[in-house]
């Protein structure tokens, strides 16, 4: 009894289940979904991290003890990218400067100046070179490059080249250290 029961009560609950779900006039609801994405630029992991000139000066010849013939070398920052248009690079080189400060000697220099190129973000050549006294004084100069009008990413190169010394100058013994800094970011004025 109790079986025949249950098996009326699912029976008519089966049949009301079909005539329920049509009745009535369907409804919507609208739900906002948001979000944003946070102006962003990003430089590849440079590759080297460091240049090594090693001997900087010949060590024979006619122009022994002054500035030898250096290679350029190159720096890549790969997969570098701006997610937004109105970017630029902005460079800083510092020339190579001698550790020792002792009273400069006539004839002698204690500064290396190079330029700092970079290509392939805007449509020209960013580039600074320094330009420090004998002394080692000034040896700081910056660049800022074109605007690149769109969200771009790229393989960059920085190309360090014409390492030169004051008035050709006979450099001083010891080790010499300089920097160039490279910043991608919005252009000033405009960006994100």
């Amino acid at each position: 009894m109790i079986r025949v029961r249950l098996l009326l009560t699912a029976g008519l609950l089966m049949s009301t289940s079909p005539a329920w779900a049509q009745q009535g006039d369907a409804d919507t609801a609208e739900v906002a979904v948001n979000g944003n994405v946070a102006p962003l630029c990003v430089l590849g992991s440079p590759s080297p991290a460091a240049v090594d000139l090693g001997q900087m000066v010949a060590t024979s010849g006619t122009r022994i003890g002054r500035i030898a013939v250096l290679p350029n070398h190159v720096v890549n920052l790969p997969g570098s990218f701006c997610n937004f248009a109105g970017s630029a690079i902005d460079i800083s080189v510092s020339a190579l400067i001698a550790s020792d400060a002792s009273t400069l000697q006539p004839g002698f220099a204690r500064a290396v100046n190079y330029t700092a190129s970079i290509d392939n973000w805007s449509s020209t050549t960013t580039s600074a070179t320094s330009a420090a006294t004998k002394e080692g004084g000034s040896p700081t100069a910056t660049a800022t490059g074109d605007t690149q009008p769109l969200p771009k990413i790229a393989d960059l190169a920085a190309t360090l080249s014409n390492f030169t010394v004051p008035s050709d100058l006979l450099l001083v013994a010891g080790s010499y250290q300089g920097m160039v800094v490279i910043t991608l970011g919005p252009a000033a004025g405009g960006g994100s």
